[in-house]
């Protein structure tokens, strides 16, 4: 069990959270969850020891093994693939370490021979005779082939990467599993398994997470930090999100009667004030109206940004035409003879266990790049706005927000471009900001601010939800379902996918797979599920 008690966090005169006592138990799965900077992973990294709280404590019951999902990629470059995930548990591989050195040495003694048989009952005491077989059988459920684990780690790309480190954190089935974002860089069956594997897991899970479907599936808890406090709820993240609605709406409701109450009485007491004869009960009044109060709602670090997108013409009927489309990457064939039409009312979730595959296909839709082969065919009335995966290359200059935006419109009024930016939460001071200083999270705001500019009909998505909090992921998918034109787009948001796609591309080295149905009975269907494997090989 952990225990939180009287946990202060604060830096200078911002205070995190305050005086927080939580308890997290066994069998059970905690999802933190709260706005961008609230501090979500801080919080992990009290839990794990590596920073301290500005007061109270963490206390961990004696002799529970904690493992941490680590978040430097280039940690352990020098190491061989498999050992990296052995060293997850930290006790093991100092046994099988030590026990190697000894039975390295040249001039092997009879002390030497008494502390390798103690280390080997160590060894057997805890499963390590299956420590390779176990971490093996791990990274190729996430998808880390066999010919990769005998490898350096710096061999291998940042996708790779993220998945050893992944394996590492769960081998050994460790007592108590930090994860923060655990669900980066995975395709949907790795994606798939994890939460299998976690909702089953016996021991303490903490994990952090955007993806709102993951966070349904294996939270059996939720950890709110906002208001400056941690608040646990029972239930999953949808459980979460519809009770802490209905009881900000009550709080709310229950103020405009007070204040409807108020205005009510003060009324009263102005019109009779005066009156002899209403003058007792002008005075019973007063001392009601000093008695009614409001909840001060205290301020919350959750803000949903305004996205909205609309068209500056209605699409015809001629779309998009795309006959034979291939391209390739440094010699790898990422996908050929791709062909679909684009029909009104299509919003298209694009697959593929390639993702530079997906990229590329935007890329060459968008006519950021050409194509090895094949023809893209835009119809008349068609305009279209492209939000790439990566956005460095538009934000290299110095430009303040407003600056940046104001190219991007035709109208170029500062009020018009303020109301743009504020939308997307920059207000103030900080539409001022260089665009070269700005996070993850800022730059995908500023450039869907630049898209909805655009009233374009067709939308381009490549990732979008990278780098948002949930509450600008919530307005995204919401906008985009209320869109009236046309979309195509990648995610791994799976509520992302389902609620929005009402039809799925999978693109493939051979081909694409083309179905008109929901994300949910795409990836669920077995006849589907054959002939994706088919297309793989």
């Amino acid at each position: 069990m952990i225990t939180v008690s009287n946990l202060t966090l604060q830096y200078g005169k911002r205070v995190l959270f305050d005086e927080v006592d939580l308890k997290f138990t066994p069998g059970n799965c905690y999802g933190i969850i709260g706005a961008n900077g609230a501090g979500k992973s801080t919080f992990l990294k009290i839990l794990s020891g590596e920073i301290d709280p500005t007061k109270g404590s963490v206390s961990i019951t004696p002799g529970l093994r904690m493992s941490v999902l680590k978040q430097n990629h280039f940690e352990f470059d020098d190491c061989q693939v498999l050992q990296t995930v052995i060293m997850g548990n930290a006790k093991l591989n100092k046994v099988m370490l030590e026990k190697d050195a000894i039975y390295a040495k040249a001039d092997f003694t009879e002390a030497d021979g008494m502390r390798a048989s103690e280390l080997e009952a160590e060894f057997a005491e805890m499963n390590g005779w299956n420590a390779e077989s176990d971490a093996a059988d791990l990274l190729s459920k996430l998808g880390v082939k066999e010919e990769y684990h005998g490898r350096l780690m710096n061999e291998l790309n940042g996708k790779e990467k993220v998945r050893v480190l992944l394996a590492q954190a769960l081998f050994g089935n460790p007592d108590i599993l930090l994860l923060d974002e655990p669900t980066n860089d995975l395709d949907v069956e790795t994606i798939g398994w994890l939460e299998d594997f976690l909702a089953d897991y016996p021991n303490i899970v903490i994990v952090v997470s955007h993806d709102r479907h993951f966070l349904d599936t294996v939270c059996t808890h939720v950890c709110d930090i906002d208001f400056r406090k941690i608040s646990l709820f029972t239930g999953n993240y949808s459980f979460w999100y519809q009770a802490s609605q209905l009881s900000l709406r009550q709080r709310t409701d229950q103020n405009r009667k007070v204040e409807d109450k108020r205005k009510e009485l003060q009324d009263f007491i102005m019109r009779f004030s005066a009156n002899a004869s209403k003058s007792r009960q002008a005075t019973s009044r007063k001392k009601l109206l000093e008695k009614l109060t409001v909840d001060e709602l205290p301020a919350s670090n959750r803000k949903y940004p305004a996205i909205i997108f609309q068209m500056e013409r209605e699409p015809g009927d001629q779309i998009l035409n795309v006959e034979g489309l291939s391209k390739s990457h440094e010699g790898v064939k990422l996908f050929s003879n791709v062909s679909l039409r684009l029909k009104r009312g299509d919003k298209i979730g694009v697959l593929s266990r390639e993702h530079l595959a997906m990229t590329k296909f935007f890329n060459c839709l968008s006519g950021d790049e050409q194509p090895d082969s094949g023809t893209i065919e835009w119809g008349q009335t068609i305009k279209h706005a492209y939000l790439p995966n990566d956005n460095s290359e538009f934000f290299s200059g110095k430009d303040s927000l407003v600056d940046w935006l104001r190219q991007f419109s035709k109208e170029k009024d500062e009020t018009f471009i303020r109301g743009f930016l504020g939308k997307m939460l920059f207000s103030g001071e900080e539409t001022l900001k260089q665009v070269n200083v700005l996070s993850g999270g800022e730059k995908v705001r500023c450039m869907l601010s630049r898209m909805m500019l655009f009233q374009a009909n067709c939308l381009l998505i490549d990732e979008p939800t990278n780098h948002l909090d949930l509450e600008s992921i919530t307005a995204f998918n919401n906008s985009l379902k209320d869109y009236k034109g046309m979309v195509l787009f990648t995610s791994h948001d799976h509520e992302f996918m389902q609620t929005v796609a009402n039809r799925i591309i999978e693109i493939t080295p051979r081909g694409i797979i083309d179905k008109m149905v929901s994300y949910d009975d795409y990836i669920n269907d077995p006849e589907i599920k054959a002939q994706r494997e088919l297309m793989y090989r």
